[in-house]
């Protein structure tokens, strides 16, 4: 044995080959953390003391090759000063320099995931092997960074400028054949066949079959590039990536600069290009942020894996309801795998839902992500059905049929008596109690709420809504299926609008109050769109529709009349009294064309902006800072009280809920992670400023006061706090 740690091993094979076996104790999955980082060091100097190697082949006993650096450890690292950083990322170049430098050649046998500093490893030997299935990719920039320990320097020399760009800018995970076509790894072949071809790659690269030593020299010489190719390359690329990134993630661009800077240079003058330029990002807010997203995520994963490991089996499932939303919640199911029934009363409706799932259907297959066998695959896998036939085989059936608390009631009770003692109910509800519509049930301990995001085939979140007698077998029943989908669910507690939706209607009240005042709405969209949300207030209530926004608008002044209820007519009564209903008829605070793809493309409207002024009560002039302030402190305020009164159990589930639910801009990182950005007494006393003039809906919880005066944020273990984000 040459080298042995906790997360690697070095032997000699016997034939003077060192196998380096990646294999980190007590973990399912591979990652660079800085141990794992130190044990490389020792291995890697052990074998430049033994005399006896003529080779290297690294490769994983794990299912994945390596995942990349341990993101647990970005926060408390980046929290550090842009020299220690700089110094952290040689250390590494050192370490991979030391391997590609190596007296004889070296191979990677890539059996699954190699990304970020995996992929990277990856680069620094002579030649890759890739298994069939692998993928191998350099995410960075989508945690606002960019690739920091060779993946600029190396990918380029080897893939070129162009491919290099859109693998690092895009941050893809790209399938083995593609790594292959553009030049990343040498072989593909499957998994069993991976370690006998890395071993003859060695063997024919010591026989002078292949020249490794010349493969090594390209890596470490300048781009081979002339300067008209250059810019072309890199100048094309940069306003490209610019306008698909947006003004809010700077890591894209970033990322060209770096390897556009150390095209013309040497392998350590671009690798020291590369180590400055990702410490300046890694201070940013941005990339905190997205760290803190990924972090998030991991949390809401693996509570939805608890509760996936508690649950029955849902091997058969129904909807009730076709149509569009029905539609879309078949097709999600039928493209995933479980079976499902459709049932509606309708004849028309059935097919309609069963048009919805074959339009998307065929979209998949248009897309090249599914075959036409597939296509018919998951077409067979939705049955439809004007009655309760099969019902008695069903595991859980979501209820989907329109959003009025009677005929919900009475479909529930219907279905109820058709299903199995076992089987779970759920209804697609956006806003009606889940408690009371189980009122109606002889089971209400197998019902919860299961509210879905439209379009459903798009929309990551799925609501998983506990009742007052919800159980937990219902509950991780409805999220094992919710996972299935492949959605994100997370669990919340009964309310009206439950989280998102109460979350989201304080944001519509600042909007109306905004518009009273004598905000343009248009303006207000504009401020908004900047501050980095997908569509302004105007523009989404359009999409929302103004007669679901009326409804959801009645049933939060009923549940919150205190702050939420208002008197007078608001903008958007004024809308849905005048049939200005948003896209659905082609009209609301905009009018909608068809653009050239036949989708609806907003127009400003006169009469809607002369319908507005009916409302007008005052003529203010608002800054883009006065009209954020009064956009986002009642929404964060909102989402502040969901996690005071249990609605949501952690922060991490409340932030991830708004940017998979609404689209708040995720380099923000969520409603909480602002106010903490902000400050949290500084928050207050905005908060407190605007209440004064504006009422209880931007007024702090006591709560919130206690916390800014102990100093509290809602993300204690966060090693760093960021400046203000404006």
């Amino acid at each position: 044995m040459i080298y042995q740690g906790n997360a690697l091993s070095v032997a000699n094979n016997g034939d003077g080959i060192a196998i380096m076996t990646l294999d980190l104790q007590g973990e399912s999955i591979n990652k660079l953390s800085s141990a794992v980082i130190r044990e490389l060091q020792d291995a890697v100097k052990n074998i430049q003391a033994d005399k006896n190697l003529r080779g290297l082949m690294i490769a994983s006993a794990k299912d994945a090759f390596i995942v990349g650096a341990d993101i647990t450890e970005f926060h408390g690292m980046f929290a550090k000063d842009e020299a220690f950083l700089v110094n952290m990322n040689q250390e590494v170049h050192a370490l991979f320099n030391a391997i590609e430098d190596l007296p004889f050649p070296t191979v990677t046998a890539i059996n699954g995931l190699a990304l970020g500093g995996g992929c990277e490893l990856t680069l620094t030997t002579d030649f890759r092997v890739m298994a069939e299935k692998a993928q191998i990719g350099l995410p960075e920039t989508k945690l606002g960074i960019l690739p920091g320990w060779g993946g600029c320097v190396r990918l380029p020399r080897l893939a070129g400028a162009d491919n290099a760009i859109e693998w690092i800018a895009g941050g893809t995970q790209n399938k083995a054949n593609a790594a292959l076509k553009n030049g990343v790894v040498d072989a593909v072949v499957p998994v069993e066949r991976l370690e006998a071809a890395a071993l003859d790659i060695l063997s024919r690269a010591n026989a002078g079959e292949l020249n490794y030593q010349a493969r090594r020299e390209e890596k470490k010489a300048p781009l081979r590039l002339n300067a008209i190719e250059q810019m072309m390359a890199f100048e094309t690329a940069k306003g490209y990536v610019a306008g698909k990134a947006g003004p809010h993630y700077p890591a894209p661009i970033e990322a060209i600069k770096v390897i556009q800077k150390g095209a013309g240079e040497g392998r350590e003058r671009a690798q020291a290009i590369e180590a400055k330029a990702f410490a300046k990002l890694a201070k940013t807010d941005v990339c905190f942020n997205l760290v803190g997203l990924f972090l998030n995520d991991q949390l809401v994963k693996k509570k939805g894996s608890q509760y996936e490991k508690q649950s029955a089996a849902v091997e058969q499932t129904a909807v009730l309801g076709a149509g569009i939303m029905g539609g879309g919640i078949a097709y999600q199911s039928a493209y995933k795998g479980t079976p499902i029934l459709m049932k509606d009363i309708k004849e028309e409706a059935i097919e309609l839902g069963l048009k919805e799932a074959r339009k998307l259907l065929s979209k998949q297959v248009e897309r090249g992500k599914l075959s036409t066998d597939k296509m018919a695959e998951a077409l067979s896998n939705i049955r439809p059905t004007l009655s309760y036939g099969d019902f008695s085989e069903v595991d859980l059936v979501v209820e989907a049929v329109v959003e009025n608390p009677k005929i919900k009631s009475a479909v529930l009770s219907e279905v109820e008596e058709q299903v199995g003692d076992n089987t779970i109910l759920t209804s697609n509800t956006s806003t009606i109690s889940i408690t009371q519509l189980a009122q109606s049930l002889k089971r209400p301990e197998n019902f919860c709420g299961m509210h879905f995001f439209n379009p459903v085939h798009r929309m990551p979140l799925v609501e998983v809504i506990r009742g007052e007698k919800s159980s937990d077998a219902a509950i991780a029943a409805t999220v094992a299926y919710a996972r299935k989908m492949g959605k994100t669910p997370i669990v919340v507690n009964d309310c009206p609008g439950f989280l998102v939706n109460r979350v989201l209607f304080p944001y519509f009240g600042g909007f109306s109050l905004l518009v009273e005042q004598g905000a343009d709405f248009e303006r207000v969209d504009k401020v908004m769109e900047k501050f980095g949300w997908p569509m302004g207030p105007a523009y989404l209530l359009d999409v929302v529709g103004m007669d679901t926004a009326v409804h959801a608008n009645e049933v939060m002044a009923e549940g919150f009349p205190e702050r939420m209820a208002r008197d007078g007519k608001t903008a958007i009564q004024t809308m849905y009294e005048n049939d200005r209903l948003g896209q659905k008829n082609g009209k609301g605070f905009y009018g909608y064309e068809e653009d050239r793809k036949g989708k609806p493309k907003k127009v400003s409207d006169d009469q809607a902006h002369d319908l507005v002024k009916q409302v007008v009560a005052g003529n203010q002039e608002f800054s883009d800072d006065d009209i954020i302030a009064r956009m986002m402190v009642p929404l964060c305020l909102e989402a502040v009280r969901c996690l005071e009164d249990d609605i949501v159990g952690t922060p991490a589930e409340a932030d991830m809920a708004l940017i998979y639910g609404i689209g708040f801009p995720p380099f923000r990182g969520g409603a909480l992670r602002y106010i903490d950005a902000m400050g949290v007494a500084e928050f207050v006393e905005l908060a407190d400023k605007l209440s004064a003039e504006l009422g209880p809906l931007y007024a702090p919880t006591d709560k919130l006061r206690e916390m800014a005066d102990k100093g509290e944020c809602f993300y204690a273990n966060d090693a760093q706090s960021t400046q203000t984000q404006a």
